[in-house]
Parts: structure tokens; sequence; C-alpha cells
């Protein structure tokens, strides 16, 4: 076993085509649900790797059925470079698991089934350092904005965390929960996932977006300094 450093692995997140690296300490997801926490997936984590890649600009343009390939085609990268990540992490000697960008567990909440990603990726994102939840309940990157695609992998290495974002980004601003159609983001902190999922459906077994203004009307969602990056 060689010692891991949190820039070794950056590297390795970078190499494999992330655009934005991001580690977080698994002790810090105290606030996530049982069956929910890095150590539910893997017993011995210490440490969670975020990676990110961006959408184009053009994405917020785009009509449903081109958003929703992008999408698909962007959750699949994430999880191939998730992959590349673990498998480098494992050939160092330590238990690494990758976290797809989709993908998850059903669970039952107040008699309704809801499916969760195995760990919430923009949770990780935020605690890992690489922006911040704003009220359209989207990660949002100083950087990128909230065009970016997440994946993660878990480790048993013990890597330093990045500092939190320590920025407000929606200080005087409610653009998102006007635009809403559903009406999901009126109750914040709570998310209203069964009003957005009026807003996208099955469509010959593949899922089809329909509504994407919580992002197009934010005035982040290019990055904190419009047109940045």
């Amino acid at each position: 076993m060689i010692a891991l450093s949190s820039e070794t692995v950056k590297e390795y997140g970078l190499g494999a085509g992330a655009s934005v690296v991001g580690i977080a300490a698994s002790k810090d997801f105290f606030l996530a649900p049982d069956g929910f926490k890095p150590t539910d997936i893997l017993g011995d984590c210490l440490s969670v790797i975020v990676l990110g890649v961006p959408s184009p600009k053009e994405a917020l343009t785009m009509d449903p059925p081109d958003y929703t390939a992008l999408r698909n085609e962007k959750l699949t990268e994430m999880t191939d470079i998730a992959k590349k990540v673990a498998k480098r992490i494992k050939a160092d000697g330590y238990q690494s698991k990758a976290i797809s960008a989709s993908g998850g567990k059903t669970v039952e909440i107040d008699g309704r089934k809801e499916h969760f990603g195995y760990i919430s990726l923009k949770h990780a994102a935020e605690i890992a350092g690489l922006g911040v939840i704003g009220k359209n309940y989207l990660l949002t990157s100083l950087r990128y904005g909230n065009l970016l695609w997440l994946s993660a992998v878990l480790t048993d290495a013990p890597l330093t965390p990045d500092d939190r974002v320590a920025q407000s980004i929606c200080e005087g601003c409610n653009q998102c929960v006007e635009a809403c159609p559903a009406g999901a983001l009126d109750d914040i902190p709570p998310f209203g996932k069964k009003g957005c999922s009026q807003y996208f459906r099955i469509e010959n077994k593949k899922f089809l977006i329909k509504c994407y203004q919580c992002r197009a009307v934010c005035p982040k969602r290019f990055g904190v300094v419009e047109g940045a990056g």
C-alpha cells in the first residue's frame, strides 16, 4: 500500500476526464438519513471523492429530447470517470467504491415510494467544496454554475478534505421559485419532488425531461461571475 494524498487523487480524477474534483470527509455526512451515508455503502469509508463535468452552456436552450439525451450522455460519462478513479485507488491498496451518476434505491416514505441515489451527490459536492446548493435545490459551482454533472468514489484512504464554499448565492433572488410551473420550490428547504415529477415522464422505457426552468432562469447558471469558466 502506498501513501495516497489528496493531490494525487485529484490528479487521478482530472486524468480520468473530470473538470473538477473535491474531497469530503465521510464523518461530515452525519445529516444524511440512515441508509444513505457513505459508511452504509463502504463500511470503512473515510473519504468521499466528488467528480464533476459541466454541460455546455447551450444545454439550457435545447428542446426536451435533446436535453434529455445530453443528460443521459453526461451520466454515463460521470459513471465511467468514477469507475476509473476507483480502479486507480484500489490498485494503490485501498478499498474503493464508485458511486454512479444515476441509479440508487427506492424507499417508502409516508406510504409512497421514492427513488434516491445511493448518496446525495449534490450534498456530497457541497461538503467537498465544489459549490453551494441554492433555492432551486441544484448544486451551483462558482465557476460552472448549475451545469455540473456529478459522480463520486468512496474510499478508506484518509485524505485531506477541501473547505466548503463560504459564499451565499441566492440572497435577494427568488427567480427559480417564481418560475417553477409545479410550485416545487415554494416550500424551502423541503423540495417538492412530487410536484417536480409532473414535468418528466417515461417514454418508450426512457426518461424524458420536460422542464428545467430552475436551471435556465438562475442568474448564477453559468457561475458566480457571468460567463466565467
